[in-house]
This record gives structure tokens, sequence and C-alpha cells, in this order.
């Protein structure tokens, strides 16, 4: 079930004043009426397992050093210690701590002090100048191999630098220097006696990331990557969002430099005054999102529109011309199969499962992501628009004579297949939600 508590109650009045009462109404019974992730319990390692990194960290598993940069701004001395207590907690050891001070006073000096750990370094701003300059002046004193962003009021696990260089280590042994790194993430309240809200991402999926900011928390990024793009002032509330856009154009082609850890590393704390609990707090923050995607889209010379969908935070590009003409990487495009009412087709995994499988349309599931654009490995067949010069390959022209024959009862062998087939000729595939058909 979903929390009914004031913050839901609000958001939900909110959403009825922009989508009206019918969209409303779905929405509630689609929150409300619970998930497959609705009894998540963050569950933290065993103290034997703590202890095994632990030892493993001071031997020579890795010499890579994290510069941790926090921006301050009169944070809650409850809250601060309970996020630095996190870094100094990590099984990970070769650390520093950049605490980039606007408050004005001496409270974030002296809390910090009071640890007695030559990791942390207290940086005092001259000004407020803002979250993005705040952090461009942290950048500049950052002196590790990776850089991990952390807000004021957050708090790590222990083992997530842990987690990062392994992870490092692991691609190095392949050839390959990580660029950017992120984890999953979960909500907790303001004392953490409660975490909910897991949000389990994907491996780096580009048409999801121009939808909404998945990528969010545990962010670690390259230094020398992370102070050449710095955090652009224009768009703060949305800084990191647009950060991780201007990364991912940089490293366009080279997509196996971005990892993705499945583990829940990070603890967004809610309050009243955050984002993740009051969203109208910050509605700024998602129009500058917007800004953000409309940039990456400008850069990429793509004839394109982005707009907000109905829920905050989440966007959707509008292509004004062909898309296989304006996105040469792209193969085929397709989207859901609809049959009752309800998805039964459209994307798949490699696999074969059906991404939203018997999800009634008027919702919108898991983290919205069923109304989202996204890169697929299958699609299906019975919904793909294939670009026109595949349609030349002999393989797809016997596999489709095939299919046409069939009595199309293996479709979801044949998708695999085609899918296959086009993923091998160099190319994408894009699922599009409004590509929708009826069957």
């Amino acid at each position: 079930m979903g929390k009914i508590n004031l913050a839901n109650l609000k958001k939900t009045i909110y959403y009825l004043k922009r989508n009206g009462l019918r969209r409303t109404l779905s929405a509630a019974a689609e929150r409300f009426g619970g998930t497959e992730l609705s009894d998540y319990q963050w569950k933290p390692l065993s103290e034997a397992e703590l202890q095994e990194q632990r030892k493993r960290s001071e031997t020579d598993f890795s010499d890579l050093v994290f510069s941790i940069l926090v921006p301050t701004y009169r944070t809650p001395e409850k809250y601060l210690r309970e996020m630095i207590e996190s870094v100094r907690n990590q099984t990970y050891i070769r650390w520093e701590l950049i605490l980039a001070d606007a408050s004005g006073d001496d409270s974030v000096r002296q809390i910090a002090e009071t640890f007695g750990d030559s990791r942390i370094h207290y940086l005092r701003l001259k000004e407020n100048a803002g979250i993005a300059e705040n952090t461009n002046q942290g950048l500049k004193a950052v002196s590790g191999d990776y850089v991990g962003l952390l807000d004021h009021d957050d708090v790590l696990t222990e083992n997530a630098l842990y987690e990062m260089a392994e992870r490092i280590e692991r691609e190095k042994e392949k050839g390959v220097q990580l660029q950017m790194l992120y984890s999953d993430e979960d909500k907790c309240n303001g004392d953490r006696t409660e975490f909910y809200e897991p949000n389990l991402k994907e491996k780096f999926n580009l048409d999801l990331l121009l939808s909404n900011n998945y990528i969010c928390h545990f962010l670690v990024m390259k230094r020398e990557l992370i102070q050449k793009l710095k955090l652009r002032k224009e768009y703060d509330g949305a800084q990191d969002f647009d950060l991780v856009l201007r990364a991912a154009y940089e490293l366009s082609g080279k997509e196996e430099q971005i990892a993705h850890i499945p583990k829940i590393l990070y603890h967004w704390r809610c309050h009243t005054a955050s984002t993740a609990e009051n969203p109208q707090s910050k509605l700024y923050a998602y129009e500058a999102g917007r800004r953000a995607v409309q940039d990456f889209v400008f850069r990429k010379g793509w004839k394109a529109k982005v707009v907000d969908t109905e829920h905050l935070g989440f966007y959707r590009v509008i292509y004004e011309d062909d898309l296989f003409e304006m996105r040469p990487e792209l193969g085929a495009v397709g989207g859901p199969l609809i049959h009752g009412r309800r998805i039964v087709g459209g994307r798949m995994s490699e696999t074969g499962e059906v991404f939203y499988r018997k999800l009634p349309v008027s919702y919108s599931g898991y983290l919205h992501r069923a109304v989202l654009a996204q890169d697929a490995e299958v699609l299906d067949i019975r919904n793909m628009e294939i670009r026109e010069e595949l349609l030349e390959l002999e393989e797809v022209k016997q596999l489709m004579k095939n299919y046409a024959a069939s009595d199309k009862s293996d479709v979801v062998d044949f998708s695999m297949e085609l899918s296959k087939i086009i993923r091998q000729a160099g190319y994408k595939l894009l699922y599009l939600p409004e590509h929708n058909k009826n069957i």
C-alpha cells in the first residue's frame, strides 16, 4: 500500500489541480493499491560482511581515493552529524570529505572538528551563491580519483564506497576505465526509522534519462570529468541532472564507461522541506530539469521539444521531424500492445519477459516508467517500426517471411530474434509509450 500521510495528500491535491479528477482517481487507485515493492524493507549488511570489507579495504585491494563533496548551508546539527558519521563508517577507508559551507557562521566547522578526523576538510565559502556555484567551489578543493556527491541531510550506507571501488577495479581488469557510476537508492523518514520507495534502477538507459533523472543518487564521477563539466548555476534545483546529461553527452559512444551498481547505497532523507517529501517546495527544480533535457536535445541537433508530463519531474521529447533521420543510431521503434485495457506486450527483456505486463493502461507503473520513453533490449514484433535499410537485410527479410507464415504463437521468439539482429547490426531499440497498438 502507498503511505497515507499529509505529504501524500498534498501531492494528490496538487495533482488534481494539474490533471483533473479522472486522472487523479486513477493515479490514487494505483498509488494506494499496492505494488510488488509495497513490503520493502532495507536490510543492512551483516557485521561479518562489513568486517570482511574493512579487512579487504586495508590491504592492497585498491588504492583509489574518493572525494565526497557536500555543500552545506545551515544544516541542522542532527542531520549534519549523521551525514558525517555515514561517511566515517565506510568500510572503504580511502576517502576525504569536503564540506563546502555557505552558512555564514562557524557552526558547521565547529561540529566537523568534534570528530577529530583529518580526512574531513572544512571549506568556508565567502557567500551563498547557490547550490551549483557552492559545489563548484568545493570541486576546486577535491583531490581524489573520483568525486561522489552527497546532500547535506542524506546518508550513505556503510558499503557505498567499497562497492564503487570494487566495480571500478573489476572493470579496469577488463580494460575499461569507468567515468561515471551510480547506485540504487531509497527514501527514509527524518529519524531514519523507516525506509521506503526503493529506486531500483537500470543499466545506463539514455532515453529513460531524457524522461527523468533516474540516476540521481549515489553518483560518483571521475575527478577530471566532473571538474571539466562543473555545475551550471542556471540549472539550480536540477544541477545534478544537468551534470549527468552533459556527462552522458560527453560519453556518447563510450557508454561502457558508465556503470550501474544494483545495490541500495544511499538513503534520501525526506522531511517537509525536501523535494522528496514535498514536490511543490521546489517546482523551479522541475522546470530547470526540463530545460536541461532541452539543452541536451539542442546539443544533439535534434529538432524536438521537451514537455512536462502529468507527473512532476518527468518529461517527454516530442520529435518534430522523422525520428530515424534525426537519430541514426536507432534501428527500430516500438510501443505497448494493449488488450482489454491492459498491457500485454511491448518492451521485453532479453529473455522474453514483458515489461509492465498486465498493467492497466491508465496506470503509469513503478516510478512511472511504463509511460516513459526508454531504450529497449527487445521490442514486440507486432508493434515495431523498423528503419528502412534494415528491412533490406536478408536476415530480416527471411525472419519477417517466416513470421508472416507462422500461426503467431511464437511471437516472443520472433521478437527476440528480430531485436537481436537489429542490435547486432549496431543499432538501438527505442520504446515509446505513445506508440501503442490495440490487439
